[in-house]
């Protein structure tokens, strides 16, 4: 009994432990692999807000407010602004010396008109073939049909009188009938300053393109080298930028410049130009005009009442007609329809270097009546002077 009791007892403890060996296989087959180890990640710097400090605070001494000294209120706390940068001021060239400068430049671009007739009416024998040369010489240089059969003529009968010719005769001859021809005794003063009253008052037309604009500002300066004070109208109103390029040029030389609306009245302008003259004690008021001949019947009214507009102030003292030397005969038809409109009373021939159609000079001033007063020879600031006639033959034939 004892024995069986015993195996009963084993058999349990054997089955025992076969089922658990059974269990703890299946549970090792059905339990999930461990999770991965989660990677240490560092939290970025957090941003700053408003109110925090750039860096730790430092310990400090600190004030209490009996401490600090306040303001009585006596007086306002101001705080002071940069002053403002004003253009610097030129200083222009006196007259005197351009006209030495200019001269000179002119010798060099003009001379082929004069040196070409030298060299015909040096030939042993001047027959016909070569006064048909010597006149298509001058009517290339834009000398002008009638001006230039008055002087072949005039030449024609010295040189038969004159027989034997000498280089230096020939340039006496050349050169005084040129004058002639040029005008020596025409008044070429720009009047500015009326005896009666201030300002004098220069009107500057012309079309477009031939430097119009341009000629006003260099022209101010002529007048502030020579110790005038200058107002500068910008009544050329309808070309952008006009007034801008006026403005600039008077602030060069501190030339105050009186402006209006773009596409604005230019009657207005100028009435206003003058008025503020007479006001601001200055020597000279110089109105630019437009420009615009493709729209001639228009151009020409508004040019007409600018200039009423602007005697109701005062009669103007000049009307200077800009024109571009480089186009010959065309800048006779524009000196024509401007005529019709305003009294022109002088000339102003600009780009007149690198060409030798210098005769314009001859043409213009015998078709109009009125004389050459200025001529622009570059595009450098000051190279606008005063039209000098012996100077200006003497560049053509060579001194």
């Amino acid at each position: 009994m004892e024995i069986v009791i015993l195996a009963v007892v084993i058999a349990v403890v054997v089955l025992g432990a076969l089922g658990g060996l059974i269990v703890g296989s299946r549970r090792k087959k059905q339990l999930p692999p461990p999770p991965p180890a989660a990677p240490d990640i560092t939290a970025p710097p957090a941003e700053p807000h408003v109110g925090d400090e750039a860096e730790t605070p430092r310990e400090e001494p600190r004030r209490t407010i009996e401490e600090v000294d306040l303001p009585d209120g006596s007086a306002p706390v101001t705080v002071e602004e940069p002053p403002a940068e004003a253009p610097e001021i030129e200083i222009p060239e006196p007259t005197a010396g351009r006209l030495v400068r200019l001269r000179a430049r002119l010798s060099r671009s003009q001379n082929a008109l004069g040196q070409g007739l030298l060299t015909l009416l040096s030939r042993e024998h001047l027959d016909e073939d070569t006064w048909e040369e010597i006149e298509d010489t001058l009517l290339t240089a834009d000398v002008g049909v009638q001006p230039t059969q008055e002087l072949v003529e005039r030449l024609r009968e010295r040189v038969k009188v004159l027989g034997t010719r000498t280089p230096d005769e020939l340039r006496t001859l050349l050169r005084e009938e040129l004058l002639t021809l040029v005008g020596r005794d025409m008044d070429r003063v720009v009047k500015t300053e009326p005896e009666d009253r201030k300002p004098g008052i220069v009107m500057v037309v012309g079309v477009n393109g031939t430097g119009k604009t341009t000629t006003t500002g260099k022209l101010a300066r002529v007048l502030v080298a020579d110790g005038q004070s200058v107002v500068l109208g910008a009544a050329d109103t309808f070309r952008a930028a006009a007034a801008d390029q006026l403005q600039t040029w008077g602030e060069r030389v501190g030339a105050h410049t009186v402006r209006g609306p773009e596409a604005g009245d230019p009657a207005s302008v100028a009435f206003d130009a003058v008025k503020e003259g007479k006001e601001m004690g200055a020597n000279v008021v110089l109105i630019d005009t437009a420009g615009r001949l493709h729209t001639k019947t228009g151009l020409m009214d508004e040019l007409g009442k600018v200039k009423r507009v602007v005697e109701k102030h005062a009669p103007v003292d000049e009307v200077l007609l800009v024109l571009d030397a480089t186009t010959g005969q065309n800048g006779l038809v524009q000196a024509r329809v401007f005529a019709e409109v305003v009294d022109i009373t002088g000339i102003v021939l600009t780009k007149l270097d690198g060409t030798a159609k210098g005769g314009i000079v001859v043409a213009v001033q015998r078709e109009l009546g009125v004389p050459v007063k200025l001529v622009g020879l570059g595009e450098g600031a000051d190279d606008l002077a005063p039209f000098e006639p012996e100077a200006f033959v003497d560049a053509l034939i060579g001194e």
